[in-house]
């Protein structure tokens, strides 16, 4: 083993991978198993060397925890929301790592209880404190309540590897009820009866493919298979409906979704199907009463809503409800009794349109305001299907999270609370939405976050984020984690790119398949605009991206070695082709609609080839290199920046005193980090004292 002040050097193994007469050898293919002790004892050198190249860093890295813890509420509640006759919401106390989730009764005539005081009949559904005592991750996947309010369903990860316990308890005493189910993954429903829970199972490649039935009392050994999807490109899910009548089964690829319903007063039933499959064809069933609503792009790409009879609910009875105009993307439609409300993006930003109910159809549809041009109003937590009011949520990169009730017949709104960031005036910030032209002509939205006093004097530095891939946007919403940079000054800067959901299907499929490589040079484009003009000072540039937002890291570096001072790329999708090659890995087959699929098509092969980060490192200069992953990741394996790290110091010709490669491997976390959330702190402080180290600033 390596000292810790020296790179740690991996034996090289080549390994031949030939597709389409085109060979490569992979020297460190080996990374692949995870429990080969020379693997793990090569992550503890790796982990090992980067502490010693940050132990400068280790009083920085304490001021940035003590900064960021700053700025979050410690002792903590969220807002009550009311489910049938209970009010449930949940803690957070001081020093302590994880949630408590609890309840009280509804009184009729009394208001929402103030959970910031003693609440009458509160009960502790779940401390994850205590749950989480005896394992080093502890992950709550989902919580359900059944029908008569008695018993709760409780999905657990102890890994990180996103594969779950799934536990019965009688809440009136703690008592485990069942055996533990394992090997769960996301959903629960309850039957009406509370004999049932249907959840879901993944295969090896880590593709939800079965929904189960279990009975309650009865060893797991006994349930039984619902509905199995043998198609490797579609995964299931299941909800409960609003009303908690039905179950929805949806399965989904991609490009295509199709959905079943089964009547949860029945739940030995066989489900029915509402439209079969068709490639291209994609929709959501919402049930309201006696109909559905259905959201689908059968006429336009950003979506329509429908409604048909819940007994015949094929395609030829779509009947139109709603059509977005121009670019509205509408998402998803949430029945209530007297309302329906259209969760949609307008002008790249989550809005929400409001349809009030008269007779059988629908008056004028209200849009909820906004108050600036990088506001985002997204639907809050509603599970009750005959509540008059809507629950929403607004913020922006700046305003704190406001939660209100909004009154669709009335117009009034509510406030119920605005979440509060302490000791962060925004009043001292701004943000503004810039448009950047990229190279092919294109407009980029570019949302620009700085001190009021700063200026585009070409002497700030500038910290810019990117993703870019399945269609997700990154909307508006004060992140702690961006708070210490703003405070010294740094420019901060969210690049839209392509691949993106920002700004509709179109601006997703101009960064997918074979126009993926837009993703990458909108990102070099955007980072040069803020240099040219003004906003940031050049080789004072650093920027970030996580999972698939990694990959644009590590291409947009090897697209422009000099660009950048410094990257983090967590979770890293580096080794992409690869990854894509094997149908054996979790994922990889559902992912060939997003990247194509290499093995069957050698432009799509070639086209992967020519930006895959891990095989297109060039021998030049390049940024410092923080990659973060963990041993436990299902989604990214941590083998993928493992291998780029080492062809990195393989290959470039920086001066690794100045400019070093750091791989920071957690080993007892998931994809999305480790799960305390002072855990999690640490590990923001821990990247912005290596980022503000790069770019020069101390204090």
């Amino acid at each position: 083993m390596s000292s810790p002040a020296v790179p740690p050097v991996a034996p090289r193994r080549d390994r031949l991978r030939e597709h389409h007469g085109d060979r490569f050898v992979d020297p460190w293919a080996w990374f692949d198993h995870r429990d080969d002790p020379e693997v793990l004892a090569h992550i503890d050198a790796e982990n090992a060397y980067t502490a010693a190249r940050t132990a400068h860093l280790s009083s920085a890295q304490q001021t940035m925890f003590e900064e960021l813890k700053s700025h979050i509420r410690e002792t903590d509640v969220s807002v009550p929301v009311r489910a049938d006759n209970y009010w449930y919401y949940s803690r957070t106390r001081e020093g302590e790592q994880y949630e408590i989730h609890c309840r009280s009764p509804y009184v009729e005539g009394l208001g929402r209880p103030d959970p910031e005081g003693e609440v009458p009949g509160e009960q502790v559904l779940l401390d994850v404190n205590a749950e989480a005592a005896a394992h080093d991750f502890y992950e709550v996947g989902g919580l359900e309540i059944s029908a008569d309010e008695s018993l709760l369903a409780i999905l657990a990860d102890t890994a990180g590897d996103e594969r779950y316990d799934l536990q019965v308890r009688r809440i009136s005493d703690g008592a485990v009820l069942d055996d533990v189910v394992r090997g769960a993954v996301y959903g629960l429903a309850w039957s009406r009866d509370g004999r049932y829970l249907f959840y879901t199972r993944c295969d090896d490649a880590w593709r939800t493919h079965q929904v189960w039935r279990h009975e309650i009392g009865k060893s797991a050994e006994t349930d039984e298979l619902v509905l199995q999807e043998d198609d490797p490109k579609f995964d299931l899910g299941i909800e409960t409906s609003r009303d908690e009548q039905w179950l929805l089964i949806g399965a989904g690829s991609k490009t295509t979704t199709e959905f079943r319903l089964l009547d949860l007063n029945t739940p030995l039933a066989e489900p029915v199907l509402i439209e079969a499959r068709a490639q291209g064809v994609e929709y959501v069933p919402e049930v309201d009463g006696d109909r559905l609503l259905i959201v689908h792009n059968l006429d336009r790409p950003d979506f329509d809503l429908a409604c048909a009879p819940l007994a015949d609910p094929g395609r030829p009875n779509w009947d139109p409800v709603l059509r977005g105009l121009g670019t509205e993307r509408i998402a998803a439609a949430h029945a209530f009794a007297s309302f329906v409300a259209v969760a949609m993006r307008r002008e790249g930003l989550p809005a929400v349109r409001v349809l009030p109910k008269v007779g059988d159809g629908f008056g004028a549809p209200i849009d909820l305001p906004v108050d600036s041009e990088l506001t985002s109003v997204t639907i809050g937590s509603n599970p009750m299907y005959d509540s008059p009011v809507l629950q929403v949520s607004s913020t922006s990169f700046l305003q704190p999270r406001t939660i209100s009730d909004f009154d669709p017949a009335t117009g009034a709104v509510q406030i119920l609370r605005q979440r509060p960031v302490p000791n962060f005036d925004s009043s001292q910030y701004v943000e503004q939405r810039l448009w950047v032209t990229a190279r092919d002509g294109a407009s980029v939205p570019v949302s620009i976050l700085h001190h009021r006093d700063l200026r585009p004097d070409g002497t700030n530095p500038g910290y810019v984020y990117g993703y870019g891939a399945y269609e997700h946007p990154t909307d508006p919403a004060v992140r702690v984690s961006w708070l210490p940079l703003l405070e010294r000054r740094v420019v901060v800067a969210v690049a839209h790119i392509r691949g993106g959901g920002e700004l509709g299907r179109a601006w997703y499929e101009g960064g997918r398949l074979l126009a993926k490589r837009n993703s990458f040079t909108d990102f070099v484009d955007v980072g040069h605009a803020l240099i040219d003009q003004g906003w940031v000072a050049p080789d004072r540039l650093v920027a970030e991206g996580g999972s698939a937002g990694g990959l644009l890291i590590g291409a947009a570096v090897n697209e422009d070695p000099t660009l950048f001072r410094a990257v983090i790329a967590a979770v890293p999708f580096v080794d992409a082709l690869t990854t894509i090659l094997d149908p054996s890995l979790p994922l990889t087959t559902g992912e060939w609609e997003e990247w194509g699929n290499p093995l069957a098509d050698p432009e799509v092969y070639a086209y992967m080839k020519s930006y895959t980060p891990y095989e297109n490192i060039a021998a030049t200069t390049y940024p410092s290199i923080l990659a973060t992953t963990s041993l436990h990741d299902t989604r990214v394996f941590f083998t993928e920046p493992a291998k780029w790290v080492q062809q990195l110091r393989a290959t470039v010709t920086s001066d690794p005193q100045t400019r070093p490669v750091l791989l920071k491997t957690e080993t007892a976390a998931g994809h999305g980090g480790q799960s305390g959330r002072y855990d999690a702190l640490r590990d923001v402080a821990f990247e912005l004292a290596f980022l503000l180290d790069q770019l020069g600033i101390t204090g």
